[in-house]
């Protein structure tokens, strides 16, 4: 009977595979069928699931569900199985809709699952439609929009949250009332009537107004404002960092190893990361300024990841450091003053956007380029920006070796998991130019251009897996690790083990 339904379950995965119908025999159907009635006749449901899954059967799935009166508990594991088991992305996501639809036929549909579901199948729309249906009962079903909002922004999909305030700002938005303009004389004799009678002119209460404030709150939480200043303060008052720790590495360290210098310096940032607090650096101006070159770029960055979310005075803490018209400052120092913008701004980028692409194109330096490119990459990430596609490929067409690695890893975030046609482009200019260094920032680039898109990155992971440049080869296989990312796939672990 095991190996009747591992057999069934191989012809039926095949035939959702390629798209085909299943050619079974009637007699091998016939016996899977008995079992998966024997599992709903004793009452072994999620056995159930796991048989419906696994034979790509969402009929039966619906089937055990209806049988199981729709418990939360079974749903709850269904979709446990559908997130975590299925390896196949395009069966997941029929199966994922499949779930979508079970959990709104419950009394009380859970939004906050649906809506993660949702998410999985990049529906923004529906996912937009739900928080204001939600959001339009008041009261306590106000709250539950919050968190669901919260829970969205913590998966941290710039693209899709866009796309889902777009939405909610449409249709958020009061239409124009058609009221009929009355004359002078009576709006007069009206209120003249209500006067006599001793009564107040009519007020009508401020719904739309109220509305608006929810949308606005709502929209604060998708675009992280809310999130980001509650993280911010959370950091800053739960801040229990030992500084004795940081002080005592430093008189400990000889003053000419610049990489102990160095360690100690991201010591302090990681530490301290979106605390805002960089006493420990104020107190060693002097010890700090010994960084030299790639060290000092370093050093500066740092203060980036102190001060990560500091979105509105962010240029102001690093307004000492950054290029300016007429100065003469270290290029390092300028390039890490970039990068760190970069880091304070990343994922909620567009206040800083315009800056950071005024700076790279008003830089002709290497290593500035080089930290404007970081910092734009890190403030536009996800957001698939073509006007900063356009500012990279420029630097990368400047055959500029430290200036074109950035350029290409910064042109994977800004398309990190998108999948999108870029990577053709980029492709070619990794073939094109002589230096290693930026062939392999536009082989990292592609690699994160296919974040989590699993089976759809195939053709770009043979791409360069069969390259004969070595740089794109070991390209393919970060390709091979982000594409596949926590899905267990053993085809993808065949494929870096041999």
């Amino acid at each position: 009977v095991g190996k009747c339904i591992d057999e069934y379950m191989a012809l039926r995965k095949e035939a959702d595979a390629t798209g085909k119908e299943a050619q079974i025999d009637e007699r091998l159907e016939s016996i899977v069928r008995k079992m998966f009635d024997r599992c709903l006749q004793h009452g072994q449901l999620e056995q159930a699931v796991g048989i419906a899954l696994d034979s790509c059967h969402l009929d039966l799935l619906k089937t055990v569900v209806e049988h199981g009166r729709f418990d939360k508990a079974l749903l709850s594991y269904a979709l446990r199985v559908c997130q975590d088991l299925i390896v196949s992305r395009k069966f997941r996501e029929k199966a994922l809709q499949t779930m979508v639809e079970l959990y709104k036929q419950l009394d009380e549909p859970d939004w906050i699952v649906i809506s993660q579901c949702l998410m999985f199948l990049d529906d923004s729309e529906s996912v937009a439609e739900i928080l204001i249906k939600v959001l339009e009962k008041g009261g306590d079903h106000a709250l539950l929009a919050y968190q669901i909002a919260f829970d969205l922004y913590e998966n941290e999909q710039p693209q899709f949250l866009a796309k889902v305030c777009d939405h909610i700002s449409k249709v958020s938005k009061p239409a124009p009332s058609k009221v009929e303009e009355a004359s002078p004389e009576a709006e007069m004799d009206e209120q003249g009537e209500a006067n006599s009678q001793g009564q107040e002119p009519a007020t009508v209460e401020p719904k739309v107004e109220k509305k608006a404030t929810e949308s606005e709150k709502l929209l604060s939480i998708l675009q992280g404002d809310t999130p980001i200043k509650l993280h911010l303060e959370f950091l800053y008052s739960n801040n229990k960092t030992d500084v004795t720790i940081l002080k005592n590495l430093k008189s400990n360290v000889e003053q000419r190893n610049s990489v102990c210098h160095s360690a100690i310096i991201l010591a302090n940032a990681l530490m301290h990361m979106g605390t805002t607090v960089d006493t420990f650096l104020r107190e060693n101006l002097d010890w700090l300024a010994k960084a030299t070159n790639w060290a000092k770029f370093s050093a500066t960055a740092a203060l980036g990841v102190i001060h990560r979310g500091q979105l509105s005075q962010g240029q102001y803490l690093m307004a000492p450091y950054l290029p300016s018209e007429g100065s003469s400052g270290s290029p390092y120092s300028e390039g890490g003053a970039l990068y760190a913008l970069g880091l304070m701004h990343c994922d909620k980028g567009s206040v800083i956007r315009d800056f950071l692409m005024q700076s790279l194109r008003n830089s002709s330096g290497e290593v500035v380029q080089h930290g404007a490119c970081l910092g734009l990459g890190l403030a536009g990430i996800g957001t698939n920006d073509p006007e900063v596609y356009d500012e990279l490929r420029k630097v990368v067409f400047s055959d500029s070796a430290v200036a074109g690695e950035a350029a290409g890893i910064s042109m994977g975030l800004v398309g990190v998991g998108t999948g999108n046609d870029i990577t053709d482009e980029m492709l070619v200019l990794a073939h094109d130019t002589q230096h290693e260094k930026i062939t392999r920032g536009l082989a990292m680039g592609c690699a994160l251009n296919m974040y989590g898109r699993e089976e759809s990155a195939d053709t770009l992971i043979l791409q360069l897996t069969r390259d004969q440049d070595p740089i794109l080869r070991y390209g393919g296989m970060f390709t091979i690790g982000l594409a596949y990312s926590g899905t267990m796939n053993n085809s993808a672990i065949q494929k870096l083990l041999y």
